[in-house]
């Protein structure tokens, strides 16, 4: 497939673990998406039992005041996965719901081992979190199975980012702009970020991971002025306290608002951002950060 579509911009409603493992919320979660305009809803493909124990994940590392290994020990980590695994019932329930709300569903696969599973269900697209962007055999298998690649790039060098590219040349993907440090303050945005990635791709996006509590929807319409063709943003229907993602997760009526943002003019959104976020300027940044620690 060519890579030379050119859409109109997309919203991801990232649903993530804020269904606690619940479908009663999962199925209010894809309802509200749909309500509030979002292009997509989506889950996370990810498996307790794909987890590796890893030695220096058990106490992590700090370097001169950055984090080298991040502490996420093995067993805690399992424990709070497991009861969010989604099975093929609620992947299934999943994408029923989607259908019945007018929105498109899509997944994240986190293991190259559960390709076979989530390309049992009938999306054509596929999204890839941003420490996978350099798994190239997992690049390779999912071009051959799903029409369009989301990828983020957040965690990625950019040789890395560049094998993949080539890889997915001809195909129809699109790349991502994040910052893997939750939450981002605004001066690390760095969305200049996406002008480094179009040398790839037609289309760009920005994955945001802003504290909303401090930063609303500030990040994602900077982005927006700035031609993001996609925003995926983590979303949620229960108190922002209640969910490890939860204060970096925005609301339905944030998710509307948004969306209504998205579908402005080109010159509607410069307008709106210079009037009402005067740091703009700080967010844009540099093509060229370096990775986040």
């Amino acid at each position: 497939m060519k890579s030379s579509r050119k859409l109109s911009v997309r919203i991801i409603a990232e649903l993530c673990q804020n269904h606690k493992g619940d479908i009663d919320i999962m199925k209010e979660m894809v309802h509200e998406a749909a309500k509030a305009g979002a292009t997509y809803a989506k889950i996370q493909s990810l498996f307790a039992d794909d987890l590796s124990f890893r030695e220096r994940f058990e106490t992590g590392e700090v370097r001169e005041g950055k984090i080298i290994t991040i502490k996420r020990p093995y067993q805690s980590e399992y424990e709070r996965l497991k009861p969010m695994d989604l099975d093929f019932e609620a992947h299934s329930i999943f994408v029923k719901e989607c259908e019945k709300y007018g929105i498109k569903p899509l997944t994240t696969v986190f293991a190259r081992c559960r390709i076979p599973f989530v390309a049992k269900f009938p999306w054509k697209e596929i999204k890839v979190a941003s420490y996978d962007c350099a798994s190239l055999p997992m690049i390779r298998e999912l071009k051959e199975r799903f029409e369009h690649l989301y990828i983020s790039t957040g965690a990625t060098y950019d040789q890395e980012i560049e094998l993949t590219a080539e890889i997915l040349k001809g195909h129809s993907f699109t790349f991502l702009h994040g910052v893997t440090t939750y939450p981002t303050p605004l001066r690390l945005s760095n969305l200049a970020r996406m002008n480094y990635l179009r040398r790839f791709t037609p289309e760009v996006g920005f994955s945001d991971h802003t504290l909303v509590k401090r930063d609303g929807l500030k990040a994602s319409m900077v982005a927006l002025m700035l031609g993001a063709d996609v925003i995926e943003r983590h979303f949620t229907i229960l108190d922002e306290q209640e969910t490890k993602d939860g204060p970096v997760s925005i609301n339905p009526e944030q998710l509307k608002e948004l969306v209504e943002f998205s579908t402005m003019e080109k010159d509607e959104r410069e307008f709106y951002v210079k009037k009402n976020i005067p740091e703009y300027k700080k967010m844009i940044g540099v093509e060229n950060p370096g990775l986040s620690h």
